[in-house]
């Protein structure tokens, strides 16, 4: 990946829109003495999709992990249709209509599939079957192998049981760390062709992904961080097709 610079944005140039789903104010965040966010402001509005992109260590997963509750900001607001929320436990924030899939998929090896996804509605009183026929209809693998073991799966198949077993908890917003991470070209296509299903079944997605490319053309907005700060902030349309974002993410020479 190139290492080329994006010029910063300025203080205040957030667009005027509808009011947000979603929004972090000025986040601050660390691990130890190291600041990863250095005042984040995000906003993800009802029924879209936005990109969160960055090189390793732009302070990406902190954001997710953030708005999710398995981080405590230092400094900074947390706001769920302008009520905050940070500080709320994540197994309580799941209550709240927020799902969260981690880096790295993280399936119960030793469960079933269907196992797996049950864990997924536990803050209901019982899984609703109705949910579970739409997640085997979105992912039609995860059907045919309800009683095979979670680890298992294939990577692609435990990607989609991730997805799958968050989708269980009915959410509003979903946010998505890396899901094509380590999946072969065609499984990516076949997971970004379900997350459009999914957003427009009417779920909202934050999702911070690698591969700018698949991510910007999902999408309806972009973020860019760069050591933890926000370097840009546009349409997703006008960041895939600017040259210094197709520099440093999709591989090609800046003029």
């Amino acid at each position: 990946m190139s290492t080329t610079k994006l010029a910063k944005e300025p203080e205040g140039t957030e667009p005027t829109a509808a009011p947000a789903l979603l929004e972090l104010r000025d986040l601050r965040v660390f691990y130890g003495a190291i600041e990863a966010l250095k005042g984040v402001n995000l906003s993800v509005r009802e029924g879209e999709v936005v990109a969160l992109l960055g090189a390793n260590g732009a302070g990406k997963s902190t954001t997710l992990r953030t708005a999710s509750g398995m981080l405590s900001p230092r400094s900074g607001e947390v706001l769920l249709r302008g009520e905050r929320i940070d500080g709320i436990k994540p197994h309580n924030l799941v209550r709240f209509g927020i799902g969260h899939v981690p880096e790295g998929r993280r399936v119960f090896a030793r469960m079933t599939v269907r196992e797996n996804l049950e864990m997924g509605a536990y803050r209901f009183k019982s899984p609703d079957q109705d949910e579970m026929d739409r997640i085997f209809g979105l992912f039609p693998r995860l059907a045919e192998r309800s009683s095979q073991l979670g680890g298992t799966l294939s990577g692609g198949e435990q990607q989609m049981l991730a997805i799958g077993r968050a989708l269980m908890g009915k959410p509003e917003l979903l946010l998505l760390d890396e899901p094509s991470m380590g999946l072969a070209p065609l499984v990516v296509q076949q997971i970004f062709e379900i997350l459009r299903e999914i957003n427009q079944q009417g779920t909202t997605v934050l999702l911070v992904e690698q591969n700018a490319a698949q991510a910007l053309q999902l999408a309806d907005r972009g973020y860019v961080l760069e050591t933890g700060t926000v370097a840009m902030h546009e349409e997703a349309s006008a960041l895939l097709a600017d040259p210094r974002v197709r520099a440093a993410y999709l591989g090609e020479i800046a003029e």
